[in-house]
């Protein structure tokens, strides 16, 4: 009876002990020093959104050129939730930096009653009229907890000779300095979003998913549209020949899944060559894309390949800007595609052939900065 006591008492202080390890924070108070929470439980409530390329928990006012948490699920979850269309970033092996990789503790996810109502409302999708790409119903307010990985820097470092040197951030183009692997979750409610305000324009478009064959090369198809050597062949073109040729190795992987997992290789360094030391780790939801939406993700991931591989100013390597000019670029492909409408996450209407041509450019602007603004929580 003593010893069985002395165990229960053991076994109470190991748990006092562990939920002490967990720290409550803000979503702002994280972003705002990241690598202070580097490794650590945390547990914040948010709004999670998942989208075309969003798996995050929103935040607002927190004054971040990216102001949102990446989201992941520990490896092997195979669980429904998640972005459409991600393009991750590492060093080639072949890139003469030493990069340490970090050692971070693995994380088991609770698959609780609490998780499955989550993961299906994040999963649960829109069916519109016409193309929405990536849409899903709800976003999901929830307490959350799990380990934090932050850092500094985002994105690609280059040196003085423009050679990729370095790579850092989590999620979509690396661009989060923030991320969280789901390790529980609890409260869960959920706001359905308002896709009315445009559900007149798209009510007669058709769905276009039944277009078949190489995605590639329907998007090189599309190029061929426009009038050629316009402005418009020429952008569609290049983010098509951002894959390279059948069968070269120029550092760009496509792969075919749901990207919500900690990706295997989670390192800065991949295990494959590049030919400039840059790796591209394309991934695409099959579910979610068939036919012409996967024409289009392929034409929006393949802006990102070409302008991060050109020769870019730090100004265009701006999370907003290589948003912006890619969203820009998956419309041209809509038009060329004769798509009557074209509708991102949270209802944001980017294209419709019925707009007037003298105020197309400016509505098709308008669209993109207010949904990179309200629903990828992006700044300039």
């Amino acid at each position: 009876m003593r010893g069985l006591l002395t165990l229960i008492l053991f076994c109470a202080a190991v748990t006092s002990s562990l939920a002490a390890q967990v720290v409550d924070a803000s979503a702002c108070e994280i972003l705002a020093n990241p690598q202070s929470f580097d490794g650590k439980i945390v547990r914040i409530k948010g709004t999670v959104v998942a989208g075309f390329d969003d798996f995050a928990v929103k935040t607002s006012g927190c004054n971040q050129i990216a102001g949102a948490i990446w989201l992941a699920y520990p490896e092997g979850t195979k669980a429904k939730a998640g972005p459409v269309a991600v393009v991750q970033l590492q060093l080639g092996r072949n890139n003469a930096a030493s990069i340490a990789n970090p050692n971070r503790p693995s994380v088991k996810l609770e698959k609780n009653k609490d998780f499955k109502q989550f993961d299906s409302l994040l999963s649960t999708p829109y069916k519109s009229g016409g193309m929405c790409l990536g849409c899903v119903r709800y976003t999901v307010t929830a307490t959350l907890v799990g380990r934090l990985d932050g850092t500094k820097d985002t994105g690609v470092i280059r040196d003085k000779d423009g050679k990729f040197v370095s790579v850092s951030g989590f999620g979509n183009l690396n661009r989060y300095n923030a991320r969280l692997v789901l390790q529980s979750v609890s409260d869960v409610t959920s706001q359905e979003i308002d896709y009315a305000k445009n559900a007149a324009a798209s009510k007669d478009d058709s769905q276009r998913e039944s277009a078949g064959g190489d995605p590639v090369a329907a998007a090189h198809q599309i190029a061929r549209a426009f009038s050629p050597g316009s402005a418009a062949a020429n952008e569609v073109e290049r983010a098509a020949a951002a894959y390279g040729k059948e069968g070269e190795d120029n550092g760009v992987e496509v792969g075919f899944a749901t990207p919500n997992e900690v990706p295997k290789n989670d390192s800065p360094k991949g295990d494959r060559n590049s030919p400039d030391g840059l790796l591209f780790n394309c991934t695409f939801d099959m579910d979610r894309l068939k036919g012409e939406p996967l024409t289009r993700a392929i034409s929006h991931v393949g802006t990102h390949i070409a302008d991060i591989r050109g020769p870019q100013s730090a100004a265009k390597e701006n999370p907003y800007e290589l948003e912006y000019h890619a969203w820009q670029t998956t419309v041209l492909s809509a038009v060329g595609s004769r798509q009557k409408t074209l509708t991102l996450p949270g209802g944001y209407l980017a294209w419709n052939s019925a707009w007037p041509d003298a105020d197309r450019n400016k509505m098709v602007d308008e669209a993109i900065s207010k949904f990179l603004a309200d629903w990828e929580s992006l700044s300039r």
